[in-house]
């Protein structure tokens, strides 16, 4: 007897484009939330996006509170949910990059509350998705949180943010090339539940990126909006496995690995790029796939090199040999690497 069933958490609003910022309020108020909302941010976005925010929610007659969060940590979690319960909350928005999305919106899982992303750095994909990344001991894990109710992306906003930052996210995207083929491979090998309808969207969404790579350019607008609009299909995509798997693959381990081994030196996106060329070319062998990989990270201006990332020789092996210990997710890393096949890899693909 056919018994399956899902529950799917996606957006109701999604608004992106240019002058978006100031249609926040509009977005937030066709959901009907009622009480107060508890603005979560941190220094940089606050300057650039969140005291525009605050103002327009003010001038709503909404009486917002804005906390600013110096990391994305466990005790901001505790001091948001803390500070949503004494203000009773009606609801939390995160305006910034990663650190203050992933807090809001685990904060809000732990609340009850709803959560609206407005993200000022096209430099991941979480922006939508139910997951967020935080600390677990010397490395970061992502786990379940809060999906954002409304995503309020301003491509003006996001086309002034740092460079690195948006090519980490394009990084970050075109890496679910390799997540999917894991999460395949998981399937066939180790019977772990698969979506094609997830697995395709997170596939055509590192396609379309790739296809593009051409027309990302440096604060270009409409770069901002391909970015975006991709790190959004990516997030969906996440909401409708349920899990993180169509975008966090053996090049997410290989990144968490990085964080640990050699933390501070690179952007979690950047990571996950240079991993994937390595593990496409496990997947693929020597063919075009791990070349395209390359090729389209180097037109964006992303690292494909321990030395762009500011990482040694010896860091990427010791993390390639090492992914597999991360968490219990297979993935083509299978129970480990040895050296020589990591130190080869490596080479081949030009990463060293």
């Amino acid at each position: 007897m056919f018994d399956k069933s899902s529950w799917i958490r996606l957006p109701r609003n999604v608004v992106i484009g240019h002058d978006t910022l100031s249609r926040t309020v509009e977005a937030v108020s066709e959901l009907r939330l009622g009480g107060r909302p508890l603005l979560v941010t941190s220094p940089t976005p606050k300057e650039v996006a969140g005291g525009r925010v605050e103002a327009a929610f003010e001038e709503a007659g909404e009486s917002p509170e804005t906390i600013v969060i110096e990391a994305a940590s466990v005790e901001s979690v505790e001091r948001i949910v803390e500070a949503g319960r004494e203000l009773d909350a009606g609801y939390l928005v995160g305006i910034g990059g990663g650190k203050p999305i992933d807090v809001a919106k685990t904060a809000s899982a732990t609340l009850g509350r709803g959560f609206v992303s407005v993200p000022t750095a096209a430099s991941h994909d979480g922006i939508v998705s139910a997951r967020a990344s935080m600390p677990e001991g010397d490395t970061r894990h992502s786990v379940a949180a809060e999906p954002p109710l409304a995503v309020v992306a301003d491509t003006g906003v996001l086309a002034d943010a740092p460079w690195r930052l948006t090519t980490a996210g394009c990084a970050d995207i075109i890496s679910n090339y390799t997540a999917v083929k894991d999460w395949r491979l998981a399937h066939r090998l180790k019977g772990d539940e698969y979506s094609e309808y997830a697995g395709a969207l997170s596939r055509m969404t590192a396609e379309m990126l790739v296809d593009s790579a051409d027309s990302i350019k440096k604060g270009l607008e409409e770069s901002a909006w391909i970015v975006t609009k991709a790190l959004v299909s990516s997030g969906v995509a996440m909401s409708i496995a349920g899990s993180s798997r169509p975008a966090s693959g053996a090049e997410h381990l290989f990144s968490h690995q990085l964080d640990r081994i050699a933390p501070g030196k690179a952007l979690h996106g950047h990571q996950v790029g240079v991993g994937t060329i390595m593990i496409e070319y496990l997947h693929s062998g020597d063919t075009d796939g791990y070349r395209d990989v390359r090729d389209a990270l180097s037109r964006i201006g992303a690292p494909v090199t321990a030395e762009e990332l500011g990482v040694t020789d010896e860091d990427v092996i010791e993390a390639l040999t090492t992914a597999h210990e991360i968490r219990d997710r297979y993935t083509v890393l299978g129970d480990g690497m040895s050296e020589a096949a990591a130190r080869e890899v490596a080479s081949v693909t030009g990463v060293l």
